[in-house]
């Protein structure tokens, strides 16, 4: 893409980036029947509001992440949760759940918007993951740094930049939708700070999740509960 089209590109994409974040937090998207503890599945008319799922989607031991993609807590447990979901993504369903919290964060809806946009696009866990990884790039960016580091971001990871501008403008709403409905469920549920981390619907504790052990041992003792075995191969599996 030529420099003229990078800058045009750009000032389009600050224009829709700034459109999602002003677009507040819908009060009146009734969750009031949806079970937070189940993955939420795609529907006829659900359009994004499916949850994302790393691993085994039919796994009876399901991790929930209410997160923000700006908060310092979220960045650093990223690689935990990261590298113990991959370790076991055969056993565990990992669900992330955007929590946006703007008031503190102004950064934060945009990046779970890009993210959002991504996986309409199937790179989800792609942007999910370069987004976290380079959260000191851009938490603190202007308006129009930040769109530009989503953007190339968003090529880093293989989808077109056209595509990626065309997502959001075209989904903008869908991409609104999905980001509301995961902040309902974390409030119906009291969620106020992030990370917040549910396993089977129990709430967890810092201390079982705040490093790559505590978050194994966590897991280990979830799966033994529901009869899942655990190669040997898996269990020493970066051991």
């Amino acid at each position: 893409m030529s420099t003229k089209n990078w800058i045009i590109f750009a000032a389009v994409c600050v224009v829709l980036f700034g459109g999602l974040i002003v677009w507040s937090s819908r009060d009146n998207i009734d969750v009031s029947k949806v079970n937070t503890d189940k993955i939420q599945p795609a529907t006829k008319n659900s359009g994004s509001i499916a949850d994302h799922v790393f691993g085994n989607k039919n796994s009876k031991v399901v991790l929930f992440e209410y997160g923000d993609f700006q908060c310092p807590g979220c960045g650093s447990t990223h690689p935990t949760i990261k590298a113990v979901s991959e370790k076991y993504e055969k056993q565990l369903a990992f669900v992330f759940r955007n929590f946006p919290l703007t008031t503190i964060h102004p950064n934060a809806r945009a990046a779970s918007a890009a993210t959002e946009a991504a996986g309409l696009n199937g790179k989800y866990w792609e942007m999910h993951n370069m987004i976290y990884e380079n959260q000191d790039s851009w938490s603190s960016a202007s308006t129009e740094d930040r769109t530009n580091l989503f953007s190339q971001y968003a090529v880093n990871i293989g989808i077109d930049a056209n595509t990626f501008e065309k997502t959001l403008t075209s989904k903008s709403s869908q991409i609104n939708r999905k980001i509301d409905f995961d902040r309902a469920l974390g409030n119906k549920i009291g969620v106020s700070g992030t990370p917040t981390m549910y396993l089977n619907g129990k709430k967890l504790e810092p201390k079982q999740y705040d490093n790559d052990q505590a978050l194994e041992k966590t897991l280990l003792k979830a799966f033994k509960e529901n009869g899942i075995t655990i190669p040997e191969d898996a269990d020493k599996k970066d051991s």
